[in-house]
This record gives C-alpha cells, sequence and structure tokens, in this order.
C-alpha cells in the first residue's frame, strides 16, 4: 500500500531559534520561511487530517504551534485549518456551536467565511470609493488607460 505524504504548513505564535530549529528538525524534516514563524513539513499518513494530527503530535509539545494548515487545497478548493484551542475557547466555541445547532467545525467554518466575505467587502468598498475619487479628477478614459498600464507592468520594474 502507498502511503502518501501530504504538505503542511505550521504558523508558529513566535519566531524560533536557529538552535530550536535545529532540534525539532533533526526528529522531523523542516522548511523554515525567513522569520521562522512558518515551517513547511511533508507528513506521510492516509489524509490531511491524520497527517495534521500526527504532526502536532511530532511537535506540538516541543514548537509553539498556532495553525497547522494544509498547504494545498483539496478536491473542494478547501484547506484543512488544525487548531489547538485552550480548554476555556474550546468550551466557549462548543457553547456556542451547540446553541447554533452546529458541529463545532462547521461552526467556526461559517465564522470564518462570514469574516472573509465581510473583508472582501470592505475592500471593494474601499476601491470603489478611491475610484470615485480619482473620476472626480480625470476622466473615465484616462484612469482605464493608467489602470491597464499598471496591470501590464512587471512586478519590480518601476514605471517610466
Amino acid at each position: 500500500m502507498t502511503v502518501l505524504h501530504h504538505a503542511l504548513e505550521v504558523t508558529l505564535t513566535r519566531p524560533l531559534s536557529p538552535q530550536a530549529l535545529h532540534r525539532v528538525s533533526r526528529r522531523l524534516p523542516l522548511a523554515a520561511h525567513h522569520d521562522a514563524t512558518r515551517l513547511m513539513a511533508l507528513v506521510p499518513a492516509r489524509n490531511p487530517h491524520r497527517a495534521a494530527h500526527r504532526l502536532r503530535r511530532r511537535i506540538g509539545h516541543r514548537l509553539p504551534v498556532d495553525v497547522i494548515t494544509t498547504h494545498y487545497p483539496d478536491a473542494d478548493h478547501h484547506v484543512l485549518l488544525n487548531i489547538a484551542f485552550p480548554p476555556a475557547t474550546r468550551a466557549a466555541l462548543e457553547d456556542s456551536a451547540c446553541r447554533a445547532h452546529q458541529r463545532p467545525e462547521r461552526f467556526i467554518e461559517l465564522a470564518l467565511h462570514r469574516a472573509l466575505a465581510q473583508r472582501t467587502d470592505r475592500e471593494t468598498d474601499r476601491v470603489d470609493w478611491q475610484v470615485q475619487r480619482l473620476l472626480g479628477t480625470t476622466t473615465p478614459a484616462c484612469l482605464l488607460t493608467a489602470v491597464g498600464h499598471a496591470l501590464t507592468q512587471r512586478p519590480g520594474r518601476s514605471a517610466p
């Protein structure tokens, strides 16, 4: 039977020292982000849930793990979040989920979707306000030309 390997990203609550990263990397190969607050790991398991659970068991007591996520979305375009809540937070979450007649996992999922939708709405409103402000000082054709020019510039290259 072939065992799948799952790419997981670990977000830490604080940066790791080089010594701490070296100690834990001897137990499990990890790749660290430049600021040592995010790590990547390949974990063998039958599914992403087991991989995240296995990773948390292996390094959770050694590192200040905040969240473990799957690095790649699944077939439904979902990313798995593995969060270990403190007991009081877990109890409050379960109570709120129960009152909403939902499983805690579903309760969090819906709350995240609402928060992301609100953030998207705020960002859309902000950009709309700025475009309206620009249209007060220029023509739509000039604004469209400037936007097209900005979008076709390569990243990192300054405009003439």
